[in-house]
Formats: structure tokens, C-alpha cells, sequence
């Protein structure tokens, strides 16, 4: 497998390489010039040592030359052994690599401590702060969202609902969810804001429309009945009704109430242990979702939303826009702000971080080893030393400086002893 093309950083990175070989190839070359400019002079003075350190930092360039020329190639073109290890042990040095990045980095410990030392929640909390920023939170998400809308076409909604939900629902009971449910909705009370809405509207539809009220009612009075006495009858229907409804909305106890909140306690009962209750309510399911207009209710349904939210994500003055901004915001601040937020936010996200890497981590790692087996042994070794090798030369480089101080050492020891 071929690697990347060469990047504009690559080109500066062999530029780079190509000038610290050539500083290297120079002191080279350099100790040389003096070992041989020195080689017939008197040994036994000053000649003596710069002869001794030019022909040690030879030995000490030439050495750290081969060491390092190992490493990508065979030194010459000649096959000496356990030289060009990395392109023969490419695979291998790949699975070590992953063990070392298994075993050192993706670990939970290191995952906690580095997310806590980064402060995601606060920063994230901050971020938002800023109206810019959560502009271009909404900008992605409206991207995102139009991106989704526009690849889902009404067909496919379509054949999701018939043949993937429709035939899922049928074949799932539902009546002893929808009674637990019911039956937590009574227990806790949920329903009785719904209760409150309702009474309140019927209400006020009538108070709003007593003409209507009087001819629903004027039409089922018996033909015989004078018309005074049925307009006596209506008006004291009419006004007990609203009589009643307050009530019941004032009375949190009232009897009506009261009934309702039993009938809907029994009626969450027999959905989870009548077989008869339960039996009638999957057969109303399945005629419900096996008639033919339930699928085009379902995709006149999402093709409303649709475009209802088309046009809200295109309106920047819009509800979604509007509401959208606020919910970031208030996001931001209690992020920023509430301890007990933040301390929950990032316990919930050090459990995930966690999550993944106990879970995904070695799979994670074996990315290295998959990809470097994917190499081109030669061209592999050619990018590593790309990236390297500039770092490489400083060896040979220290080796004819090191070199030259060893060859020095020693002929001062050597005239010592002599």
C-alpha cells in the first residue's frame, strides 16, 4: 500500500534532513582532511593528539553512520546482517507499538486523569458563552439536520414504516406497556396537568359558543315541546354545565376527578392482567396499524414535520433558532457555574471514556498494527526516516565530536604510560 503523497510539511522536513547529512558528511569529510594533513607530521607533540582525535572521530562518524543507516537500509547496498531493520521487522515493530500504546496510553487511569485535567465541561461552558460560538453550534446542526432531511425521501419513509414498524409493532404486545405506563401516570399524578388543559378548553369552547351548544341540543329536543320550554331547558343545561366544569377545575378532590383517576387505575390493571381487556386492545392495535391509510398518515405526518422544520431551520428569527440559542447558553452557564453539574457531566463522561477504552482500547491500538502491515516495506522505512532521520544525524554527528574527545583521551594516556 502506497502512503500519502508528499505534503508541503514533507518537502520542509527533507530539506531539513538533507542540510544536518550534509553538516555530518562535513565533519566527516573534515577529520579526515586533518588526519591526513597530519598523518607525517612529529606524532610526538601537539601533532600527535589532532592526528589521534581525526583518525578517532573518523572511526566515531563512520561507526554512528552505520548504526544509523541500519536502521532504514542495508549500509552500501551490502546485506550485512541485522541491518534495514525496519523494513524487515516493519510488522513486527508495528505489534510492539501497539502494545506500547496499549499498555502506557490507553488505559483508564491515564484516560480519567488526562480528562480531568482538561477541563471539558468548564471550557465547553465557557465556549458556549460566547454568542459566536453557539452560532456555530446551530450552523452545524442545521447543516447536519438539512443534510439528513434531504437524503430521506418520502419512499423510503414509507417503506420503513410498512415494512420495518408496522410489522414490529404488530408482532410486539402492547397492552401490558401501556398499562404499567398509565399506571405510573396515574400514580404520580402526570395526568392531571393534561386533565386541567382539557377542562380548561372545553370551557371555554363553550362559554365562547353557546348558539352551537343550543342547536346540538335544540336538535335532539322532542317535536311536541314548545320552543320557550326548550330554550328554559338549554339555558339551564348550559349554565350547569359551566357551573360543573368550574368545579371540577376548582376541586382538586372533586368526584369527577376522583372517577376518572379510578377508571384509569382499573383500566391500567386489566391492560396488564385481564386477558380479555388485553386481548381487545392488541386487536384494536392491529386493525389500527394494519389499515391501509395508517402508513400515508405516518408519511403525511413526517412529511409535515419536514417541512415545518425546513422552514424553522431557515428562519433565523425562528422558535428553533431562538430556543436552540437559549438551551446552549443556559448549557454553557451550567457548565461553568453549577458544581454539582459539572461534577455530573464529567463523571458521566469519564464512565464513557472509561467505557471505551476497556472495551474498544486494544482494537483502538490495533489500528497501528493493521496499518503499518498495510505498508510498503521501503517507502514505510523512507516516511519514518523522513520524520527522523533529521534527529538521526545529531548521532553521527555527537559520535565524530565524542569520537574526536575519546582519540584525544587516549593518546594523552598513551604518551602517560610511554
Amino acid at each position: 500500500m502506497s502512503l500519502m503523497a508528499e505534503s508541503p510539511a514533507d518537502a520542509r522536513r527533507r530539506t531539513a534532513l538533507r542540510r544536518m547529512r550534509l553538516v555530518a558528511l562535513s565533519l566527516l569529510l573534515l577529520a579526515a582532511v586533518v588526519f591526513l594533513a597530519t598523518l607525517r607530521l612529529d606524532h610526538g607533540g601537539v601533532w600527535g593528539y589532532v592526528n589521534t582525535a581525526a583518525e578517532a572521530a573518523m572511526v566515531g562518524a563512520l561507526a554512528d553512520w552505520f548504526a544509523v543507516t541500519a536502521l532504514f537500509r542495508h549500509p552500501l547496498g551490502l546485506p550485512v546482517p541485522h541491518t534495514a531493520i525496519i523494513p524487515r521487522r516493519k510488522n513486527e515493530i508495528g505489534r510492539n507499538l501497539q502494545e506500547f500504546v496499549t499498555e502506557n496510553f490507553l488505559t483508564v487511569e491515564i484516560a480519567r486523569e488526562r480528562l480531568a485535567a482538561a477541563d471539558v465541561t468548564g471550557r465547553l461552558g465557557r465556549w458556549l458563552g460566547v454568542a459566536r460560538n453557539r452560532r456555530r453550534v446551530l450552523t452545524e446542526v442545521v447543516r447536519v439536520a438539512r443534510a439528513g432531511l434531504g437524503r430521506l425521501t418520502d419512499d423510503e419513509v414509507r417503506s420503513l414504516v410498512a415494512d420495518v414498524l408496522v410489522p414490529r409493532l404488530v408482532r410486539e404486545p402492547v397492552s401490558p406497556i401501556a398499562g404499567a405506563l398509565l399506571e405510573g401516570v396515574v400514580e404520580e399524578s402526570t395526568h392531571h396537568g393534561l386533565v386541567d388543559l382539557g377542562l380548561e378548553q372545553l370551557h371555554d369552547w363553550l362559554r365562547e359558543n353557546p348558539g352551537t351548544y343550543a342547536d346540538v341540543l335544540g336538535s335532539k329536543a322532542p317535536w311536541w315541546t314548545p320552543p320557550w320550554l326548550d330554550d328554559r331547558v338549554i339555558t339551564w343545561t348550559y349554565d350547569q354545565v359551566l357551573a360543573w366544569l368550574r368545579e371540577i377545575r376548582r376541586d382538586p378532590r372533586h368526584p369527577a376527578r376522583l372517577a376518572l383517576d379510578d377508571l384509569l387505575r382499573r383500566l391500567a390493571h386489566d391492560l396488564q392482567h385481564d386477558a380479555d381487556v388485553m386481548a381487545r386492545a392488541e386487536s384494536l392495535k392491529e386493525r389500527l396499524l394494519t389499515h391501509p391509510q395508517a402508513t400515508e398518515t405516518a408519511v403525511g405526518l413526517w412529511r409535515s414535520f419536514r417541512t415545518s422544520l425546513e422552514t424553522a431551520m431557515d428562519d433565523e428569527h425562528s422558535y428553533f433558532h431562538t430556543r436552540g440559542d437559549e438551551l446552549l447558553e443556559h448549557l454553557g452557564a451550567r457548565f461553568e457555574h453549577d458544581p454539582e453539574w459539572k461534577a455530573v457531566a464529567e463523571a458521566r463522561l469519564g464512565e464513557a471514556v472509561s467505557f471505551v477504552v476497556s472495551t474498544y482500547g486494544e482494537e483502538l491500538a490495533e489500528v497501528i498494527s493493521v496499518t503499518v502491515e498495510r505498508w510498503d516495506a521501503r517507502e514505510a522505512s523512507e516516511r519514518i526516516e523522513l520524520h527522523v532521520g533529521r534527529d538521526l544525524q545529531f548521532i553521527r554527528i555527537n559520535g565524530t565530536v565524542v569520537g574526536a574527545l575519546a582519540g584525544l583521551v587516549i593518546h594523552a594516556v598513551a604518551q602517560l604510560l610511554g
